[in-house]
């Protein structure tokens, strides 16, 4: 532990910091929105949002400490949405029933090492379109926010161009430190009325439906690895990570495993808040960059720890200071990838096809951009070169 003291520095930190922040504002209300399908009370729903907070803390700790890389975890965004409109004439115990389900077939990925060799037949060039496809709704979004909230979304990016000259490594605690002074004087209430409150976790015993498993479980499953775990490993690869795909995924398929009975529908890599960590802005050095996937989950448990406060805290920050500080953190990671993406002549025009179809948002059987970005991509690839030989 001695040599990550010495590799402890606030820009990875707060990189960290901000990984949790955007990833628990950006969709704690589409998890709420998944527990209201199933009519859950008040303490249950505080319950899903401390088991999922546990086993994203503990996998993004242990993980990252482990295989010294900034290894980012999520819950699954997409699934919880699934859930909000699947989960019509099920009760409590038959979704865990599904949520246990879709777990055991992520461990089964792990274990079998399928899912490695299918992120190695990846090209970088398309991992990258996809990761700037992922990501470019994130950068548009600091000019989109300029509209509603215009002197504090200008009075950060300028904060962010000037200490970028000045001092790169804390241009975005900057950033956060201007957004945070306009939220006092505009939206005081943010921080009143807010008392520590910790929650409890709640089992429930497992039912099992056929029915709710493959039309809730196997859905949960596959959204998850197409819309998450894919992306996810993505970042790692792009950014030089080495680390076993399938061995992360396995990780997370088991503490969503363990977690399912308190409501941890499901855990996964992520992409949008691990492309926070592992970019520059986190650490010029990318072996120091662990340091902000383990800050990532010493904030995740303090914000399972405080349950419904920091929910409240966080889904109350004005959404245009959250969207700034996401886009800024993530600009030069947009520009590195679609610089890598585009490159090289021979996969250019694949990897733009994938670019254009990621950053579209469109769905196809339920199942989300960025996988079939990277289908229309490898498969554009995949002709052209049949066609040259």
């Amino acid at each position: 532990m001695s040599s990550v003291v010495k590799d402890v520095s606030i820009s990875a930190v707060l990189a960290g910091f901000i990984a949790v922040l955007v990833g628990f504002s950006s969709s704690v209300a589409i998890v709420f929105q998944a527990a209201d399908a199933l009519s859950l009370n008040e303490s249950t729903k505080i319950s899903w949002i401390i088991a999922l907070g546990i086993g994203m803390a503990t996998t993004c700790f242990f993980l990252s400490w482990y295989f010294k890389a900034p290894i980012v975890t999520a819950w699954s965004t997409p699934g919880a949405a699934l859930l909000a409109t699947s989960l019509d004439g099920a009760n409590y115990a038959e979704a865990i029933g599904a949520f246990i389900f879709s777990a055991l077939l992520m461990i089964l990925v792990g274990v079998t090492g399928v899912f490695n060799r299918l992120v190695k037949l990846i090209p970088l060039p398309i991992a990258c379109a996809m990761l700037a496809g992922i990501l470019f709704q994130f950068g548009l979004s600091i000019f989109t926010s300029l509209q509603s909230q215009t002197f504090m979304v200008g009075a950060m990016f300028l904060g962010y161009l000037f200490s970028k000259k000045m001092n790169p490594r804390y241009a975005i605690l900057i950033v956060l430190f201007i957004g945070l002074i306009f939220v006092l004087f505009q939206k005081g209430s943010v921080f009143e009325g807010l008392s520590f409150e910790v929650g409890a976790l709640e089992w429930v015993m497992p039912k099992w439906n056929l029915g709710v498993i493959l039309g809730v479980g196997l859905p949960l499953f596959i959204v998850t690895m197409s819309s998450q775990n894919i992306p996810g490993a993505a970042v790692l690869k792009v950014n030089g990570y080495n680390v076993p795909a399938s061995g992360l995924v396995g990780w997370t398929g088991v503490a969503s495993l363990l977690l399912a009975p308190f409501g941890g529908y499901a855990i996964n890599l992520a992409a949008i808040t691990a492309a926070i960590c592992a970019g520059d802005e986190s650490h010029p050095n990318p072996g120091k960059r662990y340091i902000a996937g383990m800050s990532a989950g010493i904030f995740y448990l303090l914000a399972a720890l405080g349950g419904a406060s920091i929910v409240a805290l966080f889904a109350n920050l004005p959404h245009e200071m959250v969207a700034t500080l996401a886009g800024l953190a993530l600009l030069g990671t947009i520009g590195s990838n679609i610089k890598t993406a585009l490159e090289t002549d021979e996969m250019r025009e694949a990897a733009l096809v994938t670019f254009l179809t990621t950053a579209s948002g469109m769905s196809l059987f339920g199942v989300a951009s960025a996988f079939w970005g990277i289908v229309l991509g490898v498969l554009c690839l995949i002709i052209q070169r049949n066609s040259r030989g």
